[in-house]
């Protein structure tokens, strides 16, 4: 098992590659990039991730995944109907775009869209964080009173719209993109049309 300073080791590389990713995107990436990022020893990388550049990739992708779906799960925990929820993600999301004056978006689509034709194991770990963040809104959706497939349905459509007004955001530099897919979900979960 490792020590206490060797996992502390091994999170930083993994915190540095993923704000790395988010930032400059996979390719544009470089190993010894992370390291000084981290401030982690020379041959750091290579003793905790023996595979190189896909193995942290693929902790880096684990990483955001985990830390999305844990805003999911809170946003689902708070009061009110699922387009609240939705709202609630999105509201953190266009912060997160905002502060960074739009250089930081999601790593997850950043990665599949660079490395998902190119590295199976990243285009695995990006398939399973999308299937994180779609798991507890479907759940959640069950919850709510709708049936598991529909929920299912819904809960990747809202995935995939989010994942999408991201990317527009920073295109555009602005989180309209962000808050007309928040309208649009919200009215799909409460069976609504907009006018």
């Amino acid at each position: 098992m490792m020590g206490t300073k060797g996992a502390q080791t091994s999170a930083r590389l993994v915190e540095s590659m993923l704000e790395l990713i988010q930032a400059r995107g996979y390719s544009g990436t470089g190993l010894n990039t992370v390291v000084e990022h981290a401030r982690a020893p020379k041959g750091s990388l290579y003793f905790h991730f023996p595979e190189g550049k896909e193995a942290l990739g693929e902790k880096a992708v684990a990483l955001a995944a985990e830390r999305f779906r844990a805003l999911v799960v809170e946003s689902a925990l708070e009061p009110g109907s699922p387009g609240d929820v939705v709202r609630r993600v999105i509201d953190v999301l266009a912060g997160m775009l905002t502060d960074s004056d739009f250089q930081l978006g999601c790593p997850v689509s950043v990665v599949t869209l660079e490395m998902g034709a190119q590295s199976e194991r990243l285009r695995e770990a990006c398939a399973d964080a999308f299937g994180s963040w779609i798991d507890p809104m479907a759940e959640y959706l069950v919850a709510r009173g709708r049936p598991a497939a529909a929920a299912r349905t819904l809960a990747t459509a809202v995935v995939s719209t989010v994942e999408g007004a991201m990317i527009m955001s920073r295109a555009r530099r602005s989180v309209e993109p962000l808050r007309c897919a928040a309208d649009v979900i919200a009215a799909l979960l409460a069976g609504e049309t907009l006018s």
